[in-house]
């Protein structure tokens, strides 16, 4: 099988490359590197299964051969990376996503959607269902992202009623594991770097705001199933267990053994005040849960940020 995963020097999508090639695919990445990192997938830069093109997806670029699955995962997905690159975003949600459903098309391939629990906005049903419509302001900063991913999903789905397009679309929920960048902004990576360095832990808001932590090679386990799949509504892969910020803290300073204190910072604009994904329609159709707890996942994460230090 070939495998087409753009965004695939990303910390998903390079995670995605490794299952793929250990499943003996030949895979062919599309990254820019504007989020992405090369050292993420150097270890498969000599392999004969492995193709990397440094190319925009917003760009109109020919894939030759045959593919039979492309992964379409480019697109800042950090609020540090994407508020940063606003236009950029909002053209890989739309241009991007466009190209790749063309390419989809023609090539007669399956394309799955990377898409994000962000499209639920600040919601106001808790847990989120697949169901739900989201509560999203479509003109705050976030929008670029929210709203960018919203119309990848309804492009997607455009595609096809029209033209018969195989496609899924999975939302993702907060994602944590090995190869996050350092500075992208997103909690876990922050607060293990602060706690590593005994700085205090930048906190938003007051700090009761929840999020549901998903480990890596769980997500990975998700989104492959959904890839094998004929399903074409949205299904939410994520972990429902809901920490609040202060706990997700206590946790990471106690296996870091780091007594550093905290520094309130104001809440960012339409930041979600709760976030914790219904799970039954991927129990139901892909049949996958989460088996990797919290406690478990960032005793590894802990463990890499340590070695790169």
């Amino acid at each position: 099988m070939r495998v087409l995963i753009t965004g695939g020097a990303g910390f998903i999508g390079s995670h995605l490359v490794d299952y793929y090639i250990q499943q003996g695919c030949e895979v062919v990445v599309v990254d820019n590197f504007i989020t992405g990192r090369e050292e993420n997938v150097a270890q498969h830069l000599t392999s004969k299964q492995f193709t990397l093109i440094k190319s925009d997806v917003c760009d109109t670029f020919e894939i030759e051969g045959e593919l039979h699955l492309i992964l379409h995962l480019a697109s800042p997905a950090s609020p540090f990376d994407y508020l940063r690159y606003p236009i950029e975003t909002m053209r890989t949600a739309s241009l991007g996503t466009h190209n790749m459903l063309e390419i989809t098309k023609a090539k007669q391939a399956k394309m799955l959607l990377a898409s994000t629990s962000e499209v639920y906005g600040d919601p106001e049903e808790h847990p989120q269902t697949e169901d739900y419509w989201g509560n999203v302001n479509p003109v705050g900063p976030r929008a670029v992202y929210d709203e960018g991913k919203r119309f990848a999903e309804a492009l997607t789905a455009a595609y096809n009623r029209k033209y018969g397009v195989n496609t899924c679309i999975v939302r993702i929920f907060n994602t944590y594991g090995e190869r996050m960048r350092e500075g992208d902004g997103r909690v876990i990576p922050a607060f293990i770097n602060q706690a590593l360095r005994n700085e205090p832990f930048t906190i938003f808001g007051d700090g009761t705001q929840t999020r549901s932590f998903c480990y890596v090679s769980d997500m990975i386990d998700g989104i492959t199933r959904a890839a094998k799949t004929d399903y074409n509504l949205p299904i939410n892969v994520g972990n429902p267990m809901e920490y609040t910020m202060l706990e997700v803290a206590e946790m990471i300073k106690e296996k870091c053994e780091s007594d550093a204190g905290n520094k309130f910072l104001p809440l960012p604009e339409d930041d979600p005040k709760r976030r914790k994904p219904d799970i039954s329609r991927a129990r139901d159709v892909l049949g996958w849960e989460p088996k990797v707890t919290l406690d478990t996942g960032l005793k590894s994460v802990i463990d890499w940020f340590r070695r790169k230090m």
